[in-house]
């Protein structure tokens, strides 16, 4: 796990030392362990450690190191091949590198370092880009290939991992966060308008290649992109995409087995480290699963876990997680976190962040890695991404719904509808029901009959409609019979997941360690979505059926049947209650600042509605929040 950067031109361009060492300062928490450089000109490399000077050059890869496999000088980067053709810097995992390093040495390639970083060098040399089908793990990196003349990046099939890049007059630059690339004065800071709408409206970011800066992109997940260095034009390609395939064709019993043999594969071999390992446990099916997998997999292990809890007993998961916890015979680590943290640390998290985010939920996964680091671990597993591949999610039930009346089996649809609507959390089912059944264009018909509006009066419609912004909802209509299906692929793609990888990767590499998924591989996200939907959702509304079943015997029972999961949940509104001098601050900034996207008075009148308790709380008061002191800290410009 580490950072990386670069510059990439077509032809020589002076690099002074300045740029160098901003780029590489920005990037500095996500690998303290060591630092690395090497340049490229018409033929001649020169690297160093450290921060490099002045320089004239085509090529410029920075790497800092959080030292994970092989801890040695061996498995410094940037690294590169023997006969001096190919240069890569890594950030992430290769969780499959000892099965392909014995493939790679069966076709002649030795290696010198005991690191998954040497791995996928070979593995470039030998397959090419092909061999990001062949590669399991979380990544994103930058290969120079001085025999086809170009320097590659890509990224890991989910974007567990980030990679951004700008293209100015310069080149080519890319780096692992944006707050880095903004160290460059090339780089406008000017906001992108449709993502702004989608954020402050739907909460909803890090989807497809745009961000909330105009001038910077993401490689999205699945893609890699090569920069000619003889004509300077970038050239991308797709080698994964989520996407339903073929039907499975056993019955539910044997698609559980074969989950459950692929999940505990995963899970082994998302265990190789060389430093020690922990996780993240929430109490929930997705963490405690992973827990005592981890137990299943390693009996012996000396194994730590770390847990929020809830100030708040209705937010508070601590029984199931010392459940867990026990079950697994780990040493749990209780986390708190209160008001007072947030308003010390809040501006931090923001800067973290880089982008703003949708809720005060992430603070107490920020407290959790804290815990993390401060216990010495530095490798961490997580169950992110299991909601959106076995639909944890309640608009997923709405989806299964849609999809049954799709098949006009209404007697099934009308028996889950009736189940699913008294289970914790979908009260406002039928609304997610109407935007999978209602198409866009009577969108604007339908929300206010349940109390939404596409553009509520505390945003200017006119500003956003003068720059062409689109105000689609976040789960759109489809016409596929597989409504279900369509959601899920949605949120593992562009709704849900990217703002939440992008999340827990600023939350953990602030604290230097790494976080790793092993819900999110591709062949366990391939054979979900090769389950039939009742497998997933079952007839009363049980989510995540198919993966309940594959967990008895490993996971307590009690958890695998919950229906009330909490996660990593906080008190926000209580919080931000206490924050009042804070908020009122922000409105201060917003009125002073003028920005025309926002009606300032009428979200100050909304907040004063909720603190009287006369207006429903709801995400947007964080949001806005959150949006002004992001803006004032990266200095955005709006026009």
């Amino acid at each position: 796990m580490c950072g990386i950067a670069g510059l990439i031109s077509e032809k020589p361009i002076s690099i002074r030392r300045e740029t160098a060492q901003n780029l590489m300062g920005r990037l500095a928490h996500r690998g303290p362990d060591d630092a690395g450089w090497l340049a490229y000109r018409t033929g001649e490399i020169s690297r160093g450690q450290g921060r490099p000077g002045d320089l004239e050059t085509q090529v410029l890869f920075l790497h800092r190191r959080l030292s994970i496999l092989d801890l040695s000088a061996a498995g410094r980067q940037p690294m590169s091949s023997k006969d001096g053709k190919y240069h890569l810097i890594l950030n992430g995992e290769i969780y499959n590198y000892l099965e392909l390093r014995a493939e790679l040495e069966r076709a002649g390639h030795r290696f010198v370092s005991l690191s998954d970083t040497e791995v996928l060098l070979a593995a470039l040399q030998e397959w090419g880009t092909q061999c990001l089908t062949r590669v399991t793990g979380m990544f994103a990196f930058a290969c120079l290939d001085l025999v086809q003349s170009r320097v590659i990046l890509a990224r890991d099939p989910f974007g567990i991992k980030p990679l951004y890049y700008s293209l100015t007059t310069m080149g080519l630059s890319f780096a692992s966060e944006i707050p880095a690339l903004l160290m460059l004065p090339e780089i406008s800071r000017k906001v992108d308008p449709q993502r702004l709408f989608d954020y402050i409206r739907f909460g909803l970011t890090d989807h497809g290649s745009d961000t909330l800066f105009c001038d910077i992109k993401q490689l999205a997940p699945g893609h890699f992109c090569a920069f000619s260095l003889q004509d300077a034009k970038l050239r991308s390609g797709v080698y994964y995409r989520a996407e339903a395939g073929p039907t499975f064709r056993g019955n539910f019993q044997e698609a559980a087995e074969e989950l459950r043999s692929k999940f505990l594969n995963s899970v082994r071999l998302h265990l190789r480290s060389d430093v020690p390992v922990g996780a993240a446990l929430s109490g929930g099916i997705d963490s405690t699963s992973i827990v005592c997998a981890l137990r299943r997999v390693d009996e012996a292990s000396d194994l730590h876990v770390f847990s929020y809890f809830a100030d708040d007993p209705r937010l508070s998961e601590e029984s199931w997680s010392r459940m867990a916890a026990q079950a697994s015979r780990a040493t749990l680590h209780p986390v708190y976190a209160s008001s007072a943290d947030l308003a010390r640390n809040v501006d931090r998290l923001i800067s973290i962040q880089g982008e703003p985010f949708g809720s005060t939920t992430i603070y107490a996964q920020f407290k959790v890695f804290e815990a993390a680091r401060d216990a010495g671990i530095k490798v961490m597993l997580d169950g992110q991404g299991a909601d959106e591949m076995l639909g944890g999610y309640f608009p997923f039930t709405a989806a299964r719904v849609a999809s049954l009346l799709r098949g006009r089996d209404y007697r099934a649809a009308l028996r889950l509808l009736r189940s699913a609507s008294g289970m914790p959390g979908r009260s406002r089912l039928q609304l997610m029901l109407g935007q999978f059944c209602i198409p866009e264009s009577l969108q604007a018909w339908f929300r206010p009959l349940v109390g939404e509006q596409l553009f509520p009066a505390w945003l200017t419609k006119s500003w956003f409609s003068a720059r062409g912004v689109s105000s689609a909802g976040r789960y759109s209509f489809t016409r596929s019979p597989d409504v279900l299906k369509d959601a899920l692929v949605s949120s593992l793609s562009s709704t849900s997941l990217p703002m939440l990888l992008r999340y827990e990767d600023r939350n953990s590499m602030a604290h230097s360690i790494e976080s790793r998924v092993p819900f999110l591989t591709p062949e366990l996200v391939n054979l979900v979505l090769s389950f039939p939907e009742e497998f997933i959702i079952g007839p009363r509304g049980e989510t995540k059926s198919v993966f309940r079943k594959a967990m008895e015997g490993i996971a307590p029972d009690p958890i695998l049947t919950r229906q009330d999961k909490i996660g990593f949940g906080t008190p926000e509104q209580a919080w931000l209650e206490r924050l009042a001098p804070w908020v009122a601050r922000n409105l201060e900034r917003m009125s002073a600042s003028g920005l025309e996207m926002l009606n300032v008075q009428r979200l100050a009148e909304d907040w004063a509605q909720v603190r009287k308790g006369e207006r429903r709380f709801d995400w947007r008061i964080w949001r806005w929040n959150n949006l002004i002191v992001w803006m004032d800290q990266f200095n955005v410009v709006t026009e």
